[in-house]
């Protein structure tokens, strides 16, 4: 087999398929598909309406019709958490969006250019990232003001930076590669070069990273929605409605578990679907999980 094929990166049906085999891939990917399939159906149905208010049933223990019970205006819990998951979605995918812009802009720009430019780059994202991605988006939010937008750019902006300080070296490794190097003698520009060659090589670190942000962005909407800088309180968001509910903690504990447990299981499956997708992609990984399963496997038949 040539030096090409053991490079060559496999393919989606391989990594999918090993991503699923470990349980932490498993979790994460029910965890987006229940969550996604969530807010695709609160767009035609919820229980109830979700802004309600039907005092007569305020405070209501889960049950039948409300299952996971009612807050202090009488609004149904399951259909507020189910409204949630729209606005839980937007964020995640869309400072997704603005991270892959921003990171793979400055990884390129800190990998492909004139050396000047790459250490110029290099500083600015080492300063950049010396502030933490929720106090950005503090920043910002107070500025512009509270906005599932602002906490989409804030959110996106810092975590761009961190996909793009870990991109850069794995950039600037495959850019020393035959393959590349066979792309420039062929007259491939470097940005032909980054599209063909650099960026499906880097693909696998991106995505974990990707996902990893995501997770960020979820925690980052409900903690500055919680302290009222994200989504406004017209705005079904499990930030506001765990705010709302904190309050009644000690009188009402079990109307804010449900909140709390949605945004713990959605970062949780997001973190361990990261987690997967780094194992799944890396082969060196597979093979030392193996390996190591395999020693464990054989040593008590050694004993015996």
């Amino acid at each position: 087999m040539s030096s090409r094929d053991t490079r060559r990166p496999a393919t989606s049906r391989n990594w999918l398929g090993r991503l699923w085999a470990l349980s932490t891939g498993r979790f994460g990917i029910v965890v987006v598909i229940v969550v996604v399939a969530t807010a695709i159906v609160s767009l035609f149905w919820t229980p109830f309406d979700p802004q309600r208010v039907d005092i007569a049933a305020r405070w209501g223990l889960p049950g039948w019709p409300h299952v996971l019970g009612t807050d202090g205006t009488g609004r149904d819990i399951l259909s507020l958490i189910m409204a949630g998951a729209r606005t839980t979605v937007l964020v995640a995918v869309g400072a997704g969006l603005v991270a892959t812009v921003i990171g793979v802009a400055l990884a390129a720009l800190g990998a492909l250019t004139a050396r000047w430019m790459r250490e110029s780059v290099a500083v600015f994202v080492d300063i950049l990232i010396a502030f933490p991605v929720l106090i950005i988006a503090m920043m910002i939010s107070a500025v512009w003001g509270g906005s599932l937008w602002v906490v989409i750019w804030s959110v996106g902006i810092g975590f761009g930076v961190n996909i793009a300080r870990v991109t850069r070296p794995e950039l600037r490794r495959v850019l020393h590669s035959d393959f590349v190097l066979a792309g420039r003698a062929s007259g491939l520009t470097p940005w032909q070069n980054l599209v063909r060659h650099l960026m499906p090589n880097v693909a696998p670190v991106f995505i974990v990273q990707l996902s990893w942000g995501m997770a960020v962005a979820v925690l980052a909407e409900a903690g500055l929605s919680y302290l009222g800088f994200g989504a406004p309180v017209t705005e079904p968001s499990w930030g506001v409605l765990l705010a709302e509910l904190q309050q009644f903690i000690t009188v009402h504990p079990l109307s804010v578990v449900w909140p709390g447990l949605a945004i713990t299981f959605t970062v949780l499956g997001l973190n361990l679907l990261g987690d997967g997708l780094r194992e799944a992609t890396d082969p060196t990984l597979s093979r030392a999980r193996g390996a190591g399963r395999v020693a464990r496997t054989h040593i008590p038949e050694v004993v015996a």
